[in-house]
């Protein structure tokens, strides 16, 4: 397997192959298209200046100047078309055309190095051929000759263009292994995100990533770090899910277990049978709740269920509630008050039952005999405002902070019927219809439940 360190030090060396490359055509290009024809006017006009010197001032020695010249950084060759004669660096190919030389002495400028084969630039500048020269006419001593010139280009480069070449060199050099090691420094938080994700893979949640950066790969470190103190909390809240379905199931199956093979007794008599049977009945109907709202709060985890938004009399709803629930209230000796206005809302009248049943079985089961129960309905501004007050056994702070947490029961004995799921259900319900829900309670005074819900226009 290919490792991103390897991949990147790949692809620097490919983006540097092909940036030499394409920089190299551009500048071919460039020196096709523009410095060419250019050199080859310049080195015209140099050729012209020469031979008009030895036109006019027609030197005594002819060779001892165009070895001069030839020293001093030219290519010269001097040819009367029968015979020729070469001065300065010697030439890679000497090949002339006749033709050439023949159109030279009757009076043409050669433009070799315009002319020349469009190649590449190394072949087109630094192409140390005869033909890639400039020739020109000249006359000297009642004889013709047809000089054939261009600079030798060994001598061009002086040592400023070797300390520069050594330059270019060294920071190539350099750059790249800046950059091996700059890769390695970037892969190296990588390396360690990645040993971290296989820790999180076999449930190492306490696995804390030490990466102290203020770039991308810090912020990928520190949304790391968060998301790992997030599963170790799903992961403390699952077991305890775990732990207190295992506990809430077992504990009535247990009951129903013993009492079934207390019936088994023959010599039970019929009283006796019918209070076992009835602690089997309440027993399975505990099961039966505890199971319909597993299966709800699961379906609104998932956002499986698809709230409904129709119309119906919400007051009406809240007074079946209350008839529903009188009997509980009676036996309790207790008393409830309501004021309802009549109000029609767009919501979801099955979801919203749920709520309206675990808020007041709450009033109910956690008031103090003899309590009160006051239930209000009323339309405030653009939202639908429901008040749920009990004078029961209230809570303290700690547990109205805890009081929304699955399986959660004030009681922590759990004398009281019930799942600890309740208010869960009754806040994602809320929620799902785009509401708040808010408690206050203080402890042997009661407590009040405020939902608010808006009015759908």
């Amino acid at each position: 397997m290919k490792t991103l360190y390897s991949k990147f030090v790949v692809t620097t060396m490919l983006v540097m192959i092909g940036s030499l490359c394409m920089g190299f055509l551009a500048t071919n290009t460039y020196y096709h298209q523009v410095i060419k024809e250019k050199n080859d006017a310049k080195n015209v006009s140099i050729a012209q200046d020469i031979v008009h010197y030895i036109e006019t001032d027609k030197p005594e020695d002819l060779n001892s100047y165009l070895t001069t010249l030839g020293e001093i950084g030219y290519q010269i060759y001097v040819t009367t078309g029968e015979e020729g004669q070469f001065f300065g660096g010697p030439y890679r190919d000497k090949t002339l055309s006749t033709s050439v030389v023949e159109r030279v002495l009757n009076g043409e400028t050669y433009h070799g190095m315009r002319d020349f084969p469009k190649e590449t630039f190394v072949t087109g500048f630094f192409a140390n051929e005869l033909n890639n020269t400039i020739g020109v006419p000249f006359t000297y001593g009642s004889k013709s000759y047809a000089l054939f010139i261009r600079p030798d280009i060994r001598l061009l480069f002086s040592e400023v263009h070797t300390i520069l070449a050594g330059l270019m060199l060294v920071m190539t050099i350099l750059s790249l292994l800046a950059m091996l090691l700059f890769a390695k420094a970037l892969i190296r938080p990588i390396t360690k995100l990645t040993a971290a994700t296989q820790q999180l893979a076999h449930e190492k949640f306490d696995t804390v990533l030490d990466i102290d950066r203020a770039d991308e790969i810090g912020q990928l470190a520190s949304s790391f770090n968060r998301m790992t103190e997030r599963l170790q909390e799903t992961d403390r809240t699952r077991k305890e899910f775990i732990s207190n379905v295992s506990h809430d199931f077992q504990s009535p199956l247990l009951n129903i277990q013993g009492y079934v093979d207390l019936l088994k007794n023959p010599s039970l008599t019929e009283q006796e049978r019918q209070e076992y049977a009835a602690i089997i009945e309440l027993e399975t109907k505990r099961l039966s709740t505890l199971t319909k709202q597993l299966l709800l709060l699961t379906s609104l985890d998932q956002s499986t269920i698809i709230v409904k938004h129709e119309s119906y009399r919400l007051d009406e709803q809240l007074k079946e509630t209350v008839r529903k629930y009188r009997w509980q209230m009676e036996e309790s000796q207790l008393q409830i008050s309501y004021k309802l206005e009549q109000i029609i809302f767009d919501g979801d009248a099955g979801l919203l039952q749920n709520v309206w049943d675990n808020l007041l079985t709450n009033a109910i089961k956690y008031n103090v005999e003899g309590g009160q129960i006051h239930l209000h309905l009323q339309k405030r501004s653009a939202l639908v405002e429901i008040l749920v007050e009990d004078s029961g056994i209230g809570m303290t702070e700690d547990q109205l902070a805890k009081v929304y947490d699955r399986f959660y029961r004030a009681d922590a004995s759990r004398t009281k019927q019930g799942t600890g799921l309740g208010l869960a259900i009754v806040k994602q319900i809320v929620e799902l219809h785009g509401g708040t829900i808010q408690m206050q309670s203080t402890v042997h005074a009661g407590t009040k439940v405020y939902i608010h819900l808006p009015i759908l226009s």
